[in-house]
């Protein structure tokens, strides 16, 4: 259940750690390999899983199914629950 709880917040922090954490992990790779502009958000986001999955690891907590949900949850979080209230507010203004 923790390394679960540790891969949302994972997944919930990636925009902010894209400034600090992944625009110098694009810099670094791009010496290596082609990385488009916007390619910094899915090698942060890339970064995060791995950092939830050794602190997972650590633990002794989840499973890889667990971690990627839990990462991709925490990622997408506010956009679904904005889409959930919308789905309400649709219901309640048809009645």
């Amino acid at each position: 259940m923790l390394g679960f709880v540790a891969a949302v917040v994972a997944g919930y922090i990636v925009p902010m750690l894209e400034g600090p954490v992944g625009k110098p992990a694009v810099g670094f790779l791009g010496k290596f390999i082609n990385l488009e502009e916007n390619e910094t958000r899915l090698v942060t986001f890339l970064i995060a899983m791995v950092g939830a999955a050794i602190v997972g690891a650590a633990l002794n907590s989840g499973s890889a199914f667990g971690l990627v949900l839990g990462v991709t949850l925490g990622y997408f979080g506010s956009r679904l629950v904005l889409a959930g209230k919308s789905i309400v507010d649709a219901r309640k203004s048809d009645e």
